[in-house]
């Protein structure tokens, strides 16, 4: 049992779903509608948006079962090391998409229900296959990324509104130079499954560091949207200015650098960068 407990956790890959799931409910406690912190209401949206992204990476994971057994990051999940069939693997996505579309569209919004579903559609249908075709999978990878943000501000303020496209902005722009240095470090990796992820066709090189540099910047005044459309005050404002600089710096090592130990540092900084910044416009707003 316990070891079926881990494959499902691999399966879905909890560390990265448990991070999708937090960014909705902190972007659903942000909306200005949510007054009061209805704890079970917080624990549906949790379940919902794990289920939903849950359902979506072990999609990925059937498609990519070939490529992830030939990768030693990923060799070992289920799927990949014959522990578990495909069509266990189909049962297990189909159950989680349309537990977590009923939760989401039940207990919240249709609205929130049908971003979820698109989120979904591009991650498992658009993305995971685009892979292998172009490094603009990261670009296409980067909106479903993001919309958790949509989601969680869908169901609490049951409209697209402003607050939420401005959630949306920080964690799209952020994914890029997260992304980049996950890919920087396992670059042997993906080359060997086939996998066109770096900017440069060539692999980590300066025109791949220049970019995630680039995008660290971009960071730099999204990071003022939510001070300037009214959303938090001048505490989460400064907050987000240092943790946009620290993101800045890590980048402008990792160019001067071009070491795997710099590209490790944006990875874990990128890291810390999403929930500080997250925890920050709630401590404003409480």
């Amino acid at each position: 049992m316990r070891s079926k407990i881990n494959d499902y956790r691999l399966l879905i890959k909890f560390s990265l779903t448990f991070m999708v799931a937090f960014s909705a409910v902190i972007s659903y406690l942000l909306a200005p509608n949510v007054v009061v912190f209805d704890w079970g209401m917080i624990g549906l949206l949790f379940l919902g948006g794990m289920l939903v992204t849950g359902s979506a990476n072990t999609i990925n994971q059937i498609v990519e079962r070939d490529t992830d057994a030939m990768m030693k990051r990923t060799a070992n999940r289920p799927i990949a090391a014959g522990r578990m069939t495909v069509n266990e693997g189909w049962i297990a996505a189909v159950v989680m998409i349309i537990a977590g579309e009923f939760i989401l569209g039940y207990y919240f919004n249709v609205l929130s229900a049908s971003v979820a579903l698109v989120s979904w559609f591009i991650y498992a249908f658009m993305y995971t296959p685009m892979k292998k075709v172009s490094s603009a999978s990261v670009l296409v990878g980067g909106i479903p990324g993001a919309l958790p943000c949509i989601i969680g501000w869908a169901a609490g303020q049951d409209e697209l509104s402003v607050g939420g496209w401005v959630l949306f902005a920080i964690q799209f722009f952020w994914q890029f130079p997260h992304f980049w240095a996950i890919a920087w470090i396992a670059h042997g990796d993906y080359t060997k499954a086939g996998f066109k992820l770096m900017p440069s066709g060539e692999g980590p090189t300066k025109y791949s560091a220049m970019q995630a540099l680039i995008y660290s910047f971009v960071l730099l005044p999204t990071g003022f949207l939510p001070y300037l459309v009214g959303m938090s005050g001048m505490i989460s404002l400064w907050i987000l200015f240092v943790a946009n600089l620290f993101m800045i710096i890590q980048c402008w090592r990792l160019f001067k650098e071009m070491e795997r130990s710099a590209a490790r540092r944006v990875m874990f900084s990128s890291y810390i960068y999403l929930p500080v910044v997250l925890l920050a416009l709630l401590a404003d707003k409480v």
